[in-house]
């Protein structure tokens, strides 16, 4: 029997328009000069993920492959997984809409996933390049998306993390709190930006005054488990996007947690949020690096990860 694809894509053609010193995904972390993006590999093939798809621009295309492309191919082919890539195009619009001259800024995470239109053939993961989930997390998507009918459709995962554990002691960030019912099915999905370490828990302000946040509530880190009929949805509603002032707004950005959280509030999809305790480390500011260094080299220190990594 034909081995069923299970996909890892990899949102890597962001700018990173907060980060100084070099394209944030491909900073070295590790001891052995590991970036975050070679320990999402690890973490998901060791969860039985068996391709992966990078996205990312044509203009740093020689920097990727020379940093990270042709070594994770080469660890790849020798564990029987492929790895291909998908581009992300400023000019890759829908049928009647063509880009702005004067736009330079990418359409956003939703329209990088459609960059992968027609490349995948069974369930998939997606994951922002310079977020390291925890080995927690890969495992998750990966039971959750077996568990899923060959013929599943609109029935998708997100990992939940603790707030708490996603915070950067360097500046604010940008989350997707969640709201869940008794099931833990997703109800809703707020884009908050700016929320801030307050104290032991998590703060935003709101109308010039500091709001407390819940330090245990789910937020979505975009680590999600979707069904290729997904690619399908955001197609139709990116059009509609571009047509309600999308295209001529400059900085108009489509994003996968807003646009899931329009279908939830249609009732079109269903997605649950599987809990993880994995605490998360990024670099949302370059004065994160060296924490995330930091948390590297005692995690290899403890045996979690073989130095090298591969």
């Amino acid at each position: 029997m034909e081995k069923q694809e299970k996909n890892l894509v990899v949102l890597a053609a962001g700018i990173g328009s907060r980060f100084k010193g070099g394209v944030k995904q491909l900073q070295s972390v590790g001891p052995s000069g590991e970036c975050i993006m070679d320990y999402s590999v690890h973490d998901a093939i060791e969860a039985g993920f068996n391709r992966i798809v990078f996205i990312i621009r044509h203009e740093i295309e020689d920097l990727f492959n020379e940093a990270i492309g042709n070594r994770v191919r080469t660890i790849c082919r020798e564990r029987g997984v492929e790895m291909v890539c998908a581009y992300q195009d400023l000019q890759h619009l829908p049928d009647g809409f063509v880009c702005p001259a004067e736009r330079t800024k990418p359409w956003g995470t939703g329209h990088a996933l459609l960059s992968c239109k027609g490349m995948l053939h069974g369930g998939f993961a997606v994951i922002n390049a310079d977020d390291y989930y925890g080995k927690e997390a890969y495992r998750l998507m990966s039971d959750f998306l077996d568990g899923l009918a060959p013929d599943s459709q609109g029935v998708y995962g997100l990992a939940g993390f603790r707030l708490r554990n996603t915070l950067s002691e360097n500046g604010g960030v940008t989350r997707g709190l969640c709201k869940t019912d008794d099931n833990n099915m997703l109800t809703q999905i707020a884009e908050t930006k700016n929320i801030v370490k307050y104290g032991q828990e998590a703060g935003v302000e709101i109308h010039q005054q500091m709001q407390r946040l819940d330090g245990d509530m789910p937020v979505s880190m975009n680590m999600w488990a979707f069904t290729p009929d997904l690619l399908d949805r955001l197609e139709e509603q990116f059009a509609a996007f571009l047509g309600n002032g999308g295209l001529e707004a400059p900085a108009s950005e489509f994003l996968i947690p807003v646009q899931i959280g329009e279908m939830i509030q249609k009732k079109a999809v269903q997605v649950k949020v599987l809990p993880t305790s994995d605490r998360w480390f990024g670099m949302t500011y370059a004065d994160d690096v060296p924490a995330v260094r930091r948390a590297m080299e005692e995690m290899t220190n403890d045996g979690i990860y073989p130095n090298p990594l591969f």
